[in-house]
């Protein structure tokens, strides 16, 4: 009885492997192996044996004539069964032509030699072969046949058969299908050798089949495989070999790419029919995975992007291995436009970098900040030493790609908050003209790494597989974190700014260099900034000279002034991590350089005056040679009632700028003065004494001191009848040895001695009659140049108080043997009573009100002097500034409040 069946394969010659139709249920059908009777063809080598004569060839005929076709069969003898596959020894035809008598006609089979009687069938088989022989067909040929190498095993030097055909069409014939995605191919060499490979189909994985005969194969295995075979088993092929199975970039591995890879089992290639890539096919039917770490071999050709649009389809139709996907819970669909109550894609500004893998970007449309993680991208650690060098590069790749510039964001999914790790929008962002994906440069250029996403992870990047090609061009070209190098440890910036005497000793170089580049690394408030230099990797603060800008909060405790957070974001969105250029002018006590700042062409100090943002600070300002910019611009703001100017009355400011009326005896008008405190005395109450600089009196004294000296280096030995008397002009010897024009304030005859006023410095002192001597009349037309003077306002806690020597200890260290500025609030007979400022102190240069006298206020060491400052009422505004300070006192329980709110008595 004839049976039909399919030709899955050909053996040899003269044995076909032969299967049957699927079954109802897609099942895999069952094979056969049918050996032609009567005819015998040469056999095909293996690991252990060669080709014989002919074999190739006489197997090729046959395959070319029945694999994948229809064949009818007889079988005339059942071979014991074995449990691989039913054997039979019979006849077949295709369409009609009996496939043995067609093997000898073509001379590739000979009649087998038998010792039964011939038959008729037998007679002709033996003419046949006879024409065939006769006109030197196939075995028969004289000739011979042609010699050639069949290497049954993978090549030795992987890298090296790899390196010489990687993207190069390969002619092959498929003699295996282990699985719907590995495939044992015979690949026809050009010199006429055979080189047997096994090829990994690049971009897909099927489940793998059971390798022992009675265990499960993994689910959908049988199907792919049976794909597979069906359509190339012993078909031809180009195989185009792609890489070796290296599957993930190992960054920071030292030495990594410098011992040659061992040998593999496996190559990674295409494998093209006349129909088409058979993986873009098996992905359609849903019976193979997408494997994203190919994405680097195919991306190029476009290969990766069909696949997707493979698995789409299959996913789609839910599929063989999609059939049990799980719909999509993500908070972000396609279909969805937004993402938490956010625009999903959006047009934004890069207003911060974070790191190499995290940006900030403000959202035009809505304003808001919105802090975003690189979809699917890993940048290097700063806290890994090993990774701390491309972290700072990454990080700078990014601050001058993006920082200020306008992006177009994806955002892809949402990245759940995990323990220490919050809840973070992860985003494709794109730059100049929405067309390049910044973090597939980063990846690019080695300065970061690809997630590997779980197989059934949907939420990635929408640029996925770029981002994979991207990794292996760096891994291939060894760039960045794949190079293997070991970086120099990166040294953290110098903080030159750590201290007031550290950063004085950079005033001058500064000064003299003008125009410094920097990179402004964090923003502190409205005036002041933190700069980075690069090119001699310090830092340093920055204050803008010549502005106020109203304070920002430092902690929750605190409260901000009224715009200073708006006027800190003006300058973070404004100016953060931009390049820009400064000048330094003077330094604060704190370590703050005082200076200006421009970005480009723009003067920021005169930006935020513009915006309503800081006031003119008019002691700085007018020593500034682009003060009447300054001013110019305050006035602009004031106009426009921006900001801090919002409830700006201009009749009521030209009011309040009147001079005080006659009839207000304590209010001065303000004369500010430079001063040095030359004497602090403690004793018998606190009191001291002062020089007012940049005068005439001081330089005059300075040519009179060096005259006093020569004049004393000779011996001037006092009259016999001088007695020194209270109230005489005198020359004195200091306890320094020196001698000093000084007045006599009381004397002792019993003692010998008197006490004395050095009246150029203030200080006081007991000297015995044998070192004073008459001044000379040439030394007194110079008044004395020291001055009494006391705080205005405020008066340090008394002398029976525990906290009175820390009072005076403050004082002497922010004033003792310093230049201040000086402003006269009231004068009692020749005491002057003084508000002191620190030229040094930031605060001082953006509050006009700021000075040492409120400072000691709010350090607990003062307290105000209602009764001895009558004038107090004459100056409302200071006398508000000075109960802020006394408040804060009480609530940091600063000094003489450290155990309650006790205020001294006033």
């Amino acid at each position: 009885m004839s049976l039909k069946a399919i030709v899955k394969s050909v053996i040899s010659g003269d044995t076909l492997v032969l299967r049957g139709r699927t079954g109802p249920q897609g099942q895999s059908p069952k094979e056969r192996i049918l050996h032609l009777a009567d005819v015998v063809a040469p056999r095909m080598g293996n690991l252990t044996r060669e080709d014989e004569p002919w074999a190739f060839e006489s197997r090729d005929f046959l395959r070319a004539l029945a694999v994948g076709k229809e064949i009818s069969f007889t079988s005339t003898h059942s071979f014991p069964s074995n449990e691989d596959a039913t054997r039979d020894l019979g006849t077949a035809e295709i369409g009609g032509v009996d496939v043995a008598s067609e093997m000898l006609k073509n001379g590739w089979a000979k009649v087998k030699e038998s010792k039964r009687d011939p038959t008729e069938d037998d007679i002709q088989k033996r003419d046949i072969e006879a024409e065939a022989k006769a006109a030197g067909k196939g075995l028969w040929n004289s000739h011979g046949p042609q010699a050639r190498v069949v290497h049954q095993t993978m090549p030795t030097d992987s890298q090296v058969f790899v390196s010489e055909w990687k993207g190069k069409a390969i002619d092959a014939l498929v003699e295996q299908v282990r699985d719907g995605s590995t495939l044992r191919v015979r690949l026809f060499m050009p010199d006429g050798e055979h080189q047997i490979a096994n090829i990994a189909l690049a971009g897909v994985r099927c489940a793998r089949t059971s390798p022992r005969q009675g265990e499960p194969s993994e689910p959908w295995a049988e199907e792919a495989k049976f794909f597979t075979e069906s359509r190339l088993l012993q078909r031809s092929v180009r195989v185009i070999i792609l890489s070796l199975p290296t599957s993930t970039a190992t960054p920071f591995q030292a030495g990594a790419n410098s011992a040659p890879p061992p040998p593999v089992s496996i190559f990674i290639g295409t494998v093209l029919h006349p129909a088409g890539n058979v993986a873009e096919h098996l992905v359609a039917a849903g019976l193979a995975r997408v494997v994203d770490w190919h994405a680097g071999m195919l991306a190029a050709g476009g290969g990766m992007e069909r696949l997707r649009a493979s698995e789409k389809v299959a996913k789609e139709k839910r599929a063989c291995l999609y059939a049990n996907m799980p719909t999509a819970s993500a908070s972000i669909t396609q279909s969805s436009g937004t993402t938490n109550g956010n625009a999903r894609i959006f047009d934004g500004t890069v207003i911060r970098v974070w790191s190499g893998d995290q940006i900030t970007v403000i959202d035009k449309e809505s304003g808001k900040e919105r802090r975003l993680q690189l979809s699917s991208t890993k940048g290097p650690k700063l806290s890994d030493p090993k990774q701390a060098y491309y972290a700072q590069e990454a990080r700078e790749f990014l601050r001058k790609k993006l920082i200020g510039k306008h992006v177009k964001v994806t955002v892809d999914f949402i990245r759940p908050r995990d323990g220490e790790y919050e809840e973070r929008e992860c985003a494709t962002v794109r730059y100049g003209n929405q067309i390049s994906n910044v973090a597939e440069q980063l990846v690019e250029k080695g300065l970061a790494s690809v997630v590997r996403h779980r197989r059934d992870d949907e939420d990635r990047s929408s640029d996925y597989d770029k981002l994979m090609a991207a990794e292996q061009v760096a891994v291939a070209e060894t760039r960045g974190i794949h190079s293997g190098k070991e970086q120099p440890a990166v040294k953290p910036p110098v903080n030159i700014s750590e201290s007031g005497a550290r950063a004085t000793t950079f005033v001058n170089g500064f000064k003299r260099q003008g125009k410094i580049s920097a990179v402004i690394d964090y923003v502190a408030s409205g005036s002041r900034f933190k700069l980075f230099l690069p090119r001699d990797n310090q830092s340093l603060t920055l204050v803008l000279n010549g502005i106020r800008a109203p304070r920002t909060a430092r902690n929750p405790s605190e409260r901000s002034e009224p715009f200073g957070q708006e006027a800190a974001d003006f300058a973070t969105y404004r100016y953060m991590q931009r390049d820009v250029e400064f000048e330094v002018d003077t330094v604060d006590k704190s370590g703050g350089f005082i200076g200006t700042l421009w970005l480009k062409s723009e003067n920021v100090a005169i930006s935020l005056v513009k915006e309503g943002l800081a006031s003119v600070h008019s002691f700085s300002a007018d020593g500034l040679s682009w003060s009447t910019q300054l001013y110019a611009a305050e006035a602009e703001a004031k106009q426009a009632q921006k900001n801090l100017w919002k409830n700006y009355d201009e009749e009521a400011e030209k009011a309040a700028q009147a001079p005080p009326a006659e009839d207000d005896p304590g209010r001065l008008k303000s004369e500010y003065l430079d001063v040095i405190i030359s004497d602090v005395r403690a004793e018998n109450g606190f009191s001291f004494s002062v020089q007012i600089l940049n005068t005439e009196g001081i330089a005059t004294l300075e040519k009179l001191m060096r005259d006093f000296s020569l004049h004393h280096r000779v011996a001037h030995p006092a009259p016999s009848n001088f007695t020194p008397k209270a109230g005489d002009l005198v020359s004195a010897k200091f306890s320094d040895g020196s001698w000093y024009r000084a007045r006599i304030r009381r004397t002792s005859s019993v003692k010998k001695e008197a006490e004395v006023t050095f009246i150029d410095y203030g200080n006081q002192d007991t000297v015995s009659f044998s070192n004073i001597r008459p001044l000379d009349p040439k030394f007194c037309s110079l008044p004395g140049q020291a001055q009494d003077a006391r705080l205005s306002f405020v008066r340090l806690v008394a002398s029976e108080s525990e906290y009175h020597a820390d009072a005076v200890q403050r004082f002497r260290q922010l004033c003792e043997g310093r230049k201040l500025v000086a402003n006269i609030d009231y004068k009692e007979g020749a005491t002057l009573h003084l508000r002191l400022i620190d030229p040094n102190d930031p605060v001082a240069t953006q509050d006009p009100l700021a000075c040492i006298n409120a400072d000691l206020l709010r350090e607990g060491l003062a307290s105000i002097d209602r009764k001895g400052c009558k004038y107090i009422g004459a100056y409302p505004h200071i006398m508000s500034k000075l109960q802020t300070a006394v408040a804060e006192a009480k609530r940091d329980r600063a000094g003489m409040f450290e155990f309650g709110d006790v205020e001294e008595d006033e």
